[in-house]
């Protein structure tokens, strides 16, 4: 099996650059909108946004409050941020002076009945995504589902792909996914878990560089009890002193239910296999909360996911699906497509949440995963994995520290060293004669190797520790300052128009959906989970 510096070699000539340079990228990104006084809005989402059903750029994730913005695939870096910008600039003139809030962790809350779970008409698909999220504070509470984040879709270009399997052909060595015997789309399927395997095991960097989630307001933990030794500063910002992403620990996204799941990402079959054995799982904790209770729907199923949505994890295998399908539906009908990044903490010092400095890196990240040799994960492995990811999000700025390699202990700082050599091999490639954006990009976050601070987690702590700013009262001049940005930021009459029209349509399909003929919710639901969620499960209880 080559290593990533053979591989790079065997690119090294043009159509070797164009292929690594054809890479295709799509975000997803969620804001809270807020009131005037830096509270979570009430109100429902607004009509001038359009149905957050079937707008296609602008949506809702669990809250009515929670907007997430969807960029077209793209393969441009500067024409992704640009339509990103763009779709910002339309809803900020459109929120009737409410503000985003530019960080993961919530803005203030009070009492967490006042969360408004988001809601999608009265149509039953509509209901049941409703319903899901009900689901979802019933199982992890609302405070959970209102921490935002940054979904980084990524894809590389068919030519690089033919060029990857020649090569495989031309050198099999008995391996099952370099035989001559396996087909170019299933190739492409188990390249990419080869890459989601290197992924995994290097996801720390993610954090430790981006993480931007290390202090949060009081409010977020009033009611819950919680292990970590919080120090406090200002009226009422907690944070720890060498954290990196909140976001990502245990009071972020977290599942303890799912940790009996052992889904496996040696290959697609052994994913799907496991995915679908993990939505037929029974639950007796959530069994408890009751499906059906006197004629009101608390959640959807009492399994151990709901859907296959609420498989929280830091990277996805995905297809885009056809109408009624689900996803491993669609990864087992014709393999996995792209995969979507989602261990990104929101970046507060872009007006966006992300920055092209920060996509450029991702882009040699990912290529790096996918270029590296990547071996099956074992029992042991996925410990290791789990503990560095643990490490890096409570202490990953902390001198000294150390992470674990194949069994072997090494410092924080001396991997992430040799991992930069190599990107650095690429960026240069990439780059070729005329342009220096990826080793730019590069050496920007390599000096937050030997000094933390300019980590995006030790940026918020030189705001609101080393400045003393209390964390919400910071947040919220970001988001005055983000909002003023936005109002001003040029958009054509043409764009204007875009979104309008978009706005306009959304709302006419969803009421179209809703005019149209449909079986009871119940039967609904029976009919989505048939072949799925074993029988029994939608009874009262």
């Amino acid at each position: 099996m080559k290593s990533f510096n053979e591989k790079v070699e065997h690119l090294n000539d043009t159509q070797g650059r164009e292929a690594l340079l054809g890479m295709l990228r799509g975000i997803e990104r969620e804001a809270l909108r807020i009131d005037d006084n830096g509270h979570l809005a009430q109100d429902e989402h607004p009509k001038a946004l359009g149905s957050a059903l079937t707008n296609s750029r602008i949506t809702t994730d669990y809250s009515e409050a929670l907007l997430e913005f969807i960029t077209p695939v793209n393969h441009s870096i500067d024409d992704l941020l640009e339509g990103l910008t763009q779709t910002h600039a339309y809803t900020v003139r459109n929120l009737n002076g409410q503000k985003l809030w530019p960080v993961s962790m919530p803005c203030y809350v009070g009492d967490v009945a006042n969360i408004p779970v988001a809601r999608y008409g009265n149509s039953n698909t509509g209901k049941m995504k409703t319903l899901y999220r009900k689901g979802l504070t019933h199982r992890y509470g609302a405070l959970m589902q209102i921490i935002a984040g940054v979904h980084f879709n990524f894809s590389v270009s068919n030519a690089l792909w033919q060029r990857l399997y020649d090569d495989k052909i031309a050198n099999g060595n008995g391996n099952a996914c370099c035989s001559k015997s396996i087909t170019f789309e299933d190739f492409i399927s188990e390249s990419y878990f080869g890459l989601i395997r290197n992924y995994r095991r290097l996801v720390w960097v993610l954090p430790y560089l981006f993480g931007s989630s290390p202090a949060l307001c009081g409010s977020f933990i009033k009611d819950q009890d919680v292990d970590f030794e919080f120090e406090k500063t200002g009226k009422g910002t907690l944070y720890l002193p060498y954290a990196t992403s909140l976001r990502m620990s245990d009071l972020g996204y977290t599942n303890k239910e799912q940790d009996t799941l052992n889904i496996s990402y040696n290959s697609l079959p052994e994913y799907l296999e496991g995915v679908g054995a993990a939505i037929k799982m029974p639950s007796k904790k959530f069994a408890q909360i009751g499906v059906n209770v006197d004629g009101d729907y608390r959640q959807l199923n009492s399994n151990i996911l709901q859907i296959e949505n609420e498989f929280y994890a830091p990277i996805r295998a995905k297809r885009v699906t056809k109408s009624g399908e689900k996803p491993s539906q669609a990864l087992a009908r014709a393999g996995v497509e792209y995969i979507e990044v989602r261990a990104l903490d929101v970046n507060p010092f872009s007006p966006v949440g992300i920055d092209a400095t920060q996509v450029r890196f991702l882009d040699l990240f990912l290529l790096h995963c996918l270029l590296s040799p990547s071996e099956d994960t074992d029992e042991a492995g996925e410990a290791e994995i789990a503990a560095n990811l643990k490490a890096v999000v409570l202490e990953g700025r902390k001198p000294g520290l150390t992470l674990q390699r194949h069994g072997q202990a090494i410092g924080l700082n001396e991997w992430m060293h040799e991992l930069f050599a190599e990107l650095s091999t690429l960026a240069v490639l990439l780059d070729g004669e005329d342009s220096h954006t990826y080793q730019t990009a590069l050496n920007t976050w390599a000096e937050a190797i030997d000094d933390p601070d300019k980590t995006l987690s030790g940026r918020v702590l030189h705001e609101v520790v080393v400045k003393g700013t209390d964390h919400s009262v910071w947040v919220h001049q970001l988001a005055k300052g983000y909002h003023e940005f936005l109002s001003h930021y040029p958009l054509s009459d043409e764009t204007e128009q875009f979104y309008a029209d978009e706005a306009k349509a959304s709302l006419a399909e969803q009421q179209n959906i809703e005019q149209q003929p449909q079986d009871t919710f119940s039967e609904f639901l029976k009919q989505y989970f048939k072949d799925v969620v074993p029988a029994g499960t939608f009874e009262a209880k």
